[in-house]
């Protein structure tokens, strides 16, 4: 194709555009040259009706890199880039310039080094006086950069569009300076129900409840959001179906590059399900905290009954009638305990405020106390159990209660649930770096249906109304969430028929069995008074009767002054106190104690709270020990022997 436009280029030189005949001289002429040269941002030349080059500015050299001697006798064709030769398109357009007088046109045009530039082309058609054609003039102007901008503009958008379109979380619309929607995303869509075709032109008070929007609520938002720049709220707003939901909602104002508002953009969120959760949260707070205060309302009762009750029992005087008796008040008090400990533990695991003791535990020792603790249960209902534990001697790192709590509930179900005289087995085992623990009995079973949910909060299973076994369905809850904590699992095999009951597995990471401590040896305090603090009257008295039968001598204190005057003016091995005293506190007690004396006492805490977490002052930074009311009388016995020794003190019969 170029060889045909060359073809047609003159043999001799092309004359300069001075001796053009006719128009073509006059347009070469003076004032019109010097215009031509000086115009350096555009490509201005002269073409004869084939398109051959006749004259070159120095607009056309900067803007193509062709000096004039390289350009001028040579075809128009020569700026075109090969895919615009293909088509034919130089001979086009000056067929259509000659033709309709005019070309306008933009497209990409080649450099002489071979680089491409946008180009804004016009093609205008050039006539003799007698109507005959003579040429054209090409003005060529580079718009490579206004090009640039406009597809950076138009790829802005692009993404902008993508963006607005593609987010489903929040409803985004415009609104016109009435509120009336303009616009319409797929959140919006998914959001309020509504296609955009079916709301667009809509006023925006349609999302609004009639009481909202009667109140003129919808107007007041855009004059707030005029006002200020923004406007944002929560609250409910209708879906297209009527159903509500909880919004939050911003609307900002509009306004172009001169000012002039335009309009709003508004951004919705439906808020319901979070909504939701924050006043289930809230609850659960609440609850918690209620729990916490019931717990310790009912400790403080059941103290001085628990130690009332070790010491009717331990009375050689009392009547062999009344231990039955004694021995019954023991169970329901026990009972009644567990109860308060297992609401207090469920609302310290799920709020994350539980401690855990970190010490090596042996599990055989663990097997023993958990039996301890039910063997009124199953002796009532006349269980045989069984246990084996072989040659396993495995050691855990964790909370030796808290563990012994996990089998004393295992037990305590597996005991609930069987008939009288059934079968209950405890097994420990150890295969690699797991210990497994396992309780099972031959009672009733679960059901398949029901087992994914006996470690659910308050979980029950199927109970009639009478609830035959009663409980509050704490126990297997606290189990599984005890047994996380300790890095391990626990797993429940039944499959629901009566008389193959149902076997539940604690699998835990063991350690190395520690070195026997031989430092340790008793050596008795000559100091062996343990001064009691409570500013319950009763709970001080049985405490401090406990203690004596337990063989150390007492005394009895109400309040935080009286506290630290008697440890200044007696001598006293160990100090049991109460947390909430009056005056000031117990933890206020230790501080004054430990700034005015320079060998203090032992202080060991007895508070209603078990919860250590909920103090200012970590407890165990404070006290030797920390015991929760009623207290276990043989933690408590323990701990005085090792910190006081053998007990001198010997008590009449």
């Amino acid at each position: 194709m170029f060889e045909r436009f060359r073809k047609k280029t003159p043999a001799s030189p092309v004359p300069p555009p001075a001796r053009l005949p006719s128009r073509l001289d006059s347009l070469a002429d003076g004032d019109y040259q010097l215009m031509v040269e000086s115009a350096s941002d555009y490509a201005i030349m002269l073409l004869d009706p084939s398109g051959v080059v006749l004259s070159w500015n120095d607009g056309a050299r900067r803007m193509k890199g062709f000096e004039l001697e390289e350009v001028i006798g040579q075809h128009v064709s020569m700026f075109y880039p090969s895919e615009l030769l293909e088509r034919d398109a130089p001979a086009i357009e000056l067929a259509t310039a000659a033709r309709e007088g005019r070309f306008a046109d933009e497209g990409w045009r080649v450099r002489k080094d071979g680089s491409r530039f946008w180009a804004n082309v016009v093609i205008t058609r050039l006539l003799l006086p007698n109507g005959q054609l003579r040429g054209f003039s090409k003005i060529t102007r580079d718009i490579s950069e206004r090009r640039r901008q406009d597809e950076l503009l138009r790829l802005s958008e692009e993404r902008f569009r993508l963006l607005v379109e593609g987010v489903k979380d929040y409803a985004i619309f415009m609104l016109d300076p009435a509120g009336y929607i303009v616009s319409w995303n797929t959140g919006a869509q998914q959001t309020k129900g509504y296609e955009a075709s079916e709301i667009i032109g809509q006023h925006f008070s349609v999302f609004y409840p009639p009481e909202v929007a009667a109140r003129g609520w919808p107007q007041e938002e855009l004059e707030i959001a005029v006002r200020e720049g923004r406007m944002e709220d929560e609250g409910w707003r209708v879906r297209k179906d009527g159903s509500r939901f909880w919004a939050s909602v911003v609307i900002t104002k509009l306004v172009d590059a001169n000012g002039r508002h335009r309009g709003f953009g508004k951004v919705t969120r439906d808020l319901t399900e979070r909504r939701r959760v924050a006043a289930l949260e809230d609850e659960g707070r609440r609850i918690t905290t209620f729990l916490a205060m019931l717990g310790h309302e009912l400790r403080n009762p059941l103290a001085p009954i628990s130690n009332g009750l070790a010491l009717l029992e331990r009375n050689r005087a009392t009547s062999d009638a009344l231990r039955p008796t004694l021995q019954m008040m023991g169970r329901q008090l026990t009972q009644l305990t567990r109860l308060v400990d297992d609401l207090l533990d469920v609302g310290r695991i799920t709020s994350g405020k539980i401690h855990l003791e970190s010490e090596p535990v042996q599990l055989r020792e663990v097997v023993v106390q958990g039996l301890e603790s039910v063997q009124p249960l199953v002796a009532a209902r006349q269980h045989a159990i069984e246990v084996d534990v072989g040659s396993a001697d495995p050691w855990v790192l964790g909370d030796r209660a808290r563990l012994v709590q996990v089998l004393s509930n295992l037990l305590h179900n597996a005991a609930k649930f069987t008939p009288s005289g059934g079968r209950i087995q405890i097994r420990l085992a150890q295969h690699g770096d797991r210990a497994e623990l396992s309780v099972r009995d031959n009672g009733p079973g679960i059901a398949e249906s029901h087992l994914a949910k006996v470690f659910e909060l308050f979980g029950q299973g199927d109970q009639d109304i009478a609830r035959p076994h009663g409980g509050l369905g704490l126990g297997l809850s606290l189990v599984r969430r005890i047994v996380v904590l300790h890095g391990g699992e626990v797993s429940l095999f039944s499959r629901g028929i009566p008389g193959e009951g149902a076997e539940f597995v604690v699998r835990l990471p063991t350690i190395q069995a520690p070195l026997p401590d031989t430092a340790r040896t008793d050596e008795p305090d000559d100091a062996q008074r343990v001064l009691v603090v409570d500013d319950n009257l009763d709970a001080a008295a049985s405490m401090s009767a406990l203690v004596e039968v337990l063989g150390y001598p007492t005394l009895t204190v109400h309040d935080g002054p009286s506290a630290v005057e008697a440890i200044k003016t007696n001598r006293l091995g160990v100090v049991i106190l109460d947390i909430g005293l009056p005056g000031f506190s117990g933890i206020e007690v230790v501080r004054r104690v430990r700034v005015e004396m320079a060998h203090a006492p032992t202080f060991i805490a007895v508070s209603g709270y078990a919860e250590q977490s909920g103090f200012e002052t970590p407890l165990e930074s404070v006290f030797h020990a920390h015991m929760t009311k009623p207290v276990d009388i043989e933690r408590l016995a323990d701990l005085l022997k090792s910190l006081l020794g053998v007990p001198r003190l010997t008590l009449a019969s």
